[in-house]
């Protein structure tokens, strides 16, 4: 599976690098700092996620306004978006289960915890149907 993370904070990214490497998987993962620079890299079509873990709170295009113009954009609609944030703002939820979002995770402050959660989302999306159509 390819993985595009939208984060950024260069720590996280290295965290979820870590945690993917730390779970024997073989998934490639891509990373972005901001929306601008992740639309340009899904504009390029070279090769598109099977999934983007996005971060909320970005320079330039936040989190939801990225999810937005991805949902409006019938190229890049269908590609799965899981929320990864520390924000447990029951707005944000509602505002990107709203637009589309496939689903929505908080980032637990424990490793050990972080690392369980990206294992289980990262399963069920490797042998969901909807990523194989």
């Amino acid at each position: 599976m390819h993985i595009l993370l939208i984060e950024d904070n260069r720590i996280e990214i290295m965290k979820m690098k870590r945690a993917i490497s730390f779970l024997k998987l073989k998934h490639t993962i891509a990373s972005e700092t901001d929306g601008e620079a992740a639309l340009r890299y899904l504009k390029k079509g070279a090769l598109l996620p099977d999934i983007i873990l996005l971060d909320l709170n970005m320079p330039k295009i936040s989190g939801i306004e990225f999810l937005s113009l991805l949902k409006n954009d019938l190229k890049l609609h269908h590609i799965p978006i899981i929320i990864l944030t520390t924000s447990d703002n029951k707005k944000d939820v509602t505002a990107c289960y709203e637009i589309g979002v496939s689903g929505y995770i908080l980032k637990p402050l424990k490793y050990e915890d972080y690392v369980k959660k990206i294992e289980i989302t990262l399963a069920y999306w490797s042998t969901n149907e909807l990523k194989k159509a």
